[in-house]
């Protein structure tokens, strides 16, 4: 039978954006807890949350029982596991035989079983456990986390992910399995998103009140969670003063769905299917990062079809 994980397991968290920062508060809340980013701000608010900041993941990642990775990509993972760019001293450098890294980023099949083959190589196992819900779900352990694991390595990492989602779904026994499921559900998220983005952007130009748009469409058969939780931000998006203040809070990167978008048609292609409204909204994805929006709010979608006045 296959270890249970501690109790109280020693916990590191890699990376503190807008994902990592309330799963590490979420996570201090039950265990001791190690965080580190690369960014001193985002160590100094995983502290004000409870956790202990530490210097590098290598630092962090020391006596871990488990190591929970909330990064942007495939090169920022393997930054924190191995070291490079930014990163002197990786997580692999400390990470004791026994322990369990659980990969809660979605950067594709291939990144992650390259990853779990080079710790498997230390003794350390891996979880491929990408997450959806959004931050505020993150801080409230309300997450869903689809996993792809053996049985041994999800009883060592049970107890963490228990503590982070609502709804734990294991779709398969290998590495990779769950970077398979969450591609999957990023390709409805994509396609959801940029559908809100363009039915809204014909609102406005319409003349219809936005606010009243995002009300009725969310009760109707239009209705979908990236409407309701992206089309208020979209409306925000004409606040937006013209020295850049006002407008939403930043809570998904525009270039971290672009990511996603790209890994689902990847994908798609390597199995021979045809995603054809998927390949349409990675464009306009792409279109809005060559305009400048890669680092805006997601919801910044709407003012590339329908720009702001005078802008």
């Amino acid at each position: 039978m296959p270890a249970e994980s501690p109790v109280t397991p020693v916990t590191a968290v890699l990376g503190l954006g807008a994902m990592g920062l309330p799963m590490a508060t979420r996570l201090a809340g039950a265990f001791p807890v190690r965080a580190f980013d690369v960014f001193e701000e985002r160590r100094a608010l995983a502290e004000q949350g409870g956790a202990t900041p530490a210097g590098s993941p290598a630092e962090a990642a020391r006596g871990a029982d488990v190591v929970v990775i909330a990064v942007r990509d495939q090169e920022q993972l393997e930054c924190c596991l191995f070291g490079g760019g930014p990163v002197e001293h990786g997580a692999a450098e400390s990470l004791r035989e026994g322990a369990v890294v659980v990969v809660t980023s979605t950067v594709g099949v291939d990144g992650v079983q390259d990853v779990a083959a080079r710790l498997a190589e230390r003794g350390v196992q891996l979880v491929d456990a990408p997450v959806s819900g959004g931050s505020v779900r993150a801080g409230t352990g309300d997450l869903l986390i689809m996993v792809g694991a053996d049985e041994a390595a999800l009883a060592a990492g049970r107890a963490v992910l228990e503590r982070l989602g609502s709804t734990l779904h294991v779709v398969g026994p290998r590495v990779g399995d769950g970077q398979i499921m969450k591609t999957v559900n990023q390709l409805l998220c994509g396609i959801h998103t940029a559908a809100a983005a363009e039915s809204l952007a014909l609102a406005h130009a319409l003349g219809i009140d936005l606010d009243r748009a995002v009300d009725v469409l969310g009760q109707g058969a239009a209705a979908s969670f990236m409407l309701a939780d992206r089309g208020p931000r979209m409306v925000q998006q004409y606040e937006v003063e013209e020295d850049g203040t006002g407008g939403p809070e930043l809570r998904s990167r525009l270039d971290i769905i672009r990511k996603d978008m790209n890994l689902v048609v990847s994908l798609a292609k390597k199995a021979g299917v045809a995603t054809s409204v998927a390949a349409a909204a990675d464009q306009l994805y792409q279109l809005a990062m060559s305009q400048g929006l890669a680092a805006e709010d997601d919801s910044a979608l709407i003012t590339l079809l329908a720009p702001r006045k005078g802008r």
